[in-house]
Formats: structure tokens, C-alpha cells, sequence
């Protein structure tokens, strides 16, 4: 089973700490606040107040077992910088840092973060994007400049009708990776899937075609 630490606890950082312990892995979370820590014992694995910074008492946590550290620190930039330096000199195999800015996001790769994350900047484009999403559109999540993914509706057009004979690949050069139907999740469904009413459909493709089928 994979384990994650999270060091940082606030919104962000708890969040992600209670999610990923209730799809069932081991969490480290670890933060300076005693209120934060507190907040979250009891939902993860384990919970512990220290200054990240202290490099010892990091390293008797034994995070660098760990299989991917999170880096969630808030406002303290140079904080962020540092622990991700100390992670990726210790060893750490995966480090994802979250950034405040792009220029915190080009230094924390300049110093070793694996991946960069951008969760306030990002949610705001989703909601910006939701929010002018025609109706049929439940969500949109941008893969790239290029590329994204959304949840469709099933248009009345497509109701009964095969995969293929929606030709979705062949005129508008999108792909279903996914139908929800339900609590039921269709992953990769083959061509003569037939489409039902209230199905859910997950898509990819680029985005001039994609807004193809926004109406």
C-alpha cells in the first residue's frame, strides 16, 4: 500500500490528508499548528506537530519511505523551498509542492519538486470554466492548452445508440474513456456499449472539438 505525508495543514493540505486516508492509504500529516494537527488525528494514520524545518526531527518521522511527500505549506514561501530541497536530499522519491505564484512554482522545480501544484489558481479556472459550460456540461477538467476532459450529459441524439454509431471519434475526434451510470463506472467501454438515458458521459479530445458538443 502506498503511503503519503503531507506536510502543511491547511486547507489545501488537510483536505488532501483526510481524502486520500478515506480512499483507504496511509497518511503522515505534519504541521507546526497544534490546533491543525489536533483537527486531524483522528481521520489519518498518524498526525504530528514539528517545524518541518527541523531536518532531524523530520527525518525520525521516516519520510523518506515514504512513497510521494506533499508539500502544502501555505504562505511561508521560503519554508516551502527549503523542506523541498531537504526532501529530495534525503532521498524522497516523489515530492509535490504546492506554489502561491509562478514564479514559486519555476523555483520549486529549479530546486527538485517532481511536481508542481497551483490548487487555488486551478480551481478557480474549473469553476470559471464550469460556470460558462453550457448545460449539458457537468464538468471540465483542462489536461492542456489543447486537450481536456469533460463529463457529458448524454445528448438525446445518443440515447440508444451504440458508441460507434455515435461516431464521437470519427466526426468529432473525441474518445469515451468512461461512462457513469449510476454508482456503476464503465471504464474504457468498447464500441457497441449502447448509451442510456441518464448516462454520464467522460470524455477527451481537443477543445475545438469538445465545444462542439457544448449546446
Amino acid at each position: 500500500m502506498k503511503q503519503f505525508a503531507v506536510i502543511g495543514l491547511g486547507r489545501f493540505g488537510s483536505s488532501l490528508a483526510r481524502a486520500l486516508s478515506r480512499m483507504g492509504y496511509e497518511v503522515l500529516a505534519i504541521d507546526t499548528n497544534e490546533e491543525n494537527v489536533n483537527d486531524i488525528t483522528d481521520e489519518i494514520t498518524y498526525a504530528v506537530q514539528m517545524d518541518a524545518l527541523e531536518e532531524n526531527a523530520l527525518k525520525s518521522t521516516g519520510i523518506r519511505n515514504f512513497d510521494t511527500v506533499i508539500v502544502a505549506i501555505g504562505q511561508d514561501i521560503q519554508a516551502s523551498i527549503l523542506v523541498t530541497v531537504m526532501l529530495k536530499e534525503m532521498g524522497v522519491k516523489k515530492v509535490i509542492a504546492k506554489a502561491q505564484t509562478e514564479l514559486h512554482g519555476k523555483v520549486l522545480e529549479k530546486v527538485g519538486a517532481d511536481l508542481v501544484v497551483f490548487p487555488e489558481r486551478d480551481m478557480g479556472e474549473r469553476l470559471a470554466h464550469t460556470l460558462i459550460a453550457a448545460d449539458n456540461i457537468m464538468d471540465l477538467i483542462n489536461l492542456s492548452p489543447d486537450y481536456s476532459i469533460i463529463e457529458l450529459k448524454t445528448p438525446p441524439g445518443f440515447i440508444g445508440k451504440t458508441l460507434q454509431e455515435t461516431a464521437l471519434r470519427k466526426e468529432y475526434g473525441i474518445t469515451v474513456i468512461a461512462i457513469r451510470r449510476g454508482l456503476e463506472v464503465i471504464i474504457s467501454p468498447e464500441a457497441k456499449q449502447v448509451i442510456r438515458e441518464n448516462d454520464i458521459l467522460v470524455t477527451i479530445g481537443r477543445n475545438e472539438k469538445l465545444k462542439r458538443l457544448e449546446r
